[in-house]
Parts: structure tokens; sequence; C-alpha cells
């Protein structure tokens, strides 16, 4: 699964050099952080309406939707999903209140 991850992180970076009249990607990058947080936002009610909906294949498209945007962040941040990945494996094995409470100390 996660070399899935790697070559679509490779391939977003690789959008950086790309002209945004011809990659949608590198016109999100050109027109700034709100941009692509605002499409985060419209793939995650999109993704919740689905889910209402209770229609599975519309669940994973608009996952999979909500998860290129949020890759798109993670690019323009210079961050690799690696280490979201890394983040998810340190969280195996713990309660979600115990990693919760830890935040708050």
């Amino acid at each position: 699964m996660s070399e899935i991850l790697q070559r679509l992180a490779d391939s977003l970076e690789a959008r950086r050099q790309a002209s945004p009249e011809t990659s949608y990607v590198a016109s999100l990058y050109h027109k700034g952080l709100d941009s692509i947080l605002k499409k985060i936002a419209e793939e995650a009610a999109e993704t919740i309406m689905a889910a209402k909906d209770g229609d599975k294949q519309k669940i994973v498209y608009e996952t999979a939707d909500l998860w290129f945007h949020t890759l798109v962040l993670l690019a323009d941040q210079g961050i690799r999903p690696e280490a979201v990945l890394q983040e998810l494996a340190r969280r195996e094995g713990t309660s979600g209140h115990a990693e919760k409470l830890s935040r708050k100390e």
C-alpha cells in the first residue's frame, strides 16, 4: 500500500515544476495554501455526505479525493506521506483516549 503513496507523493512533488495552465496540482500550488485547504474542506464535506447516503462506492470515491488533496497539502508543506504513516505506527496499540490525553501534557 505504501508504494502507491510513495509514487503519488513523487508525482505531486514533480508537479511543483509543472505549469499551472496544464497541471491541476500545479494550479493548486500556484493558488496557494488557502485554495488547497478549501479543496480539502470541500472533499471532506463530500465524504461526509456520501457516508450519510450510505453509498459505499461513493464513500470510496470521495475518500480517495480527500486523501489526494490531503497529499497535495503534505507536498505543499514539504511533508512526505511516510511521516504520517510513522505517526500512525507510533500510535498503534495505544488507546485513543490515552493518545489524546498525551497531547494535553
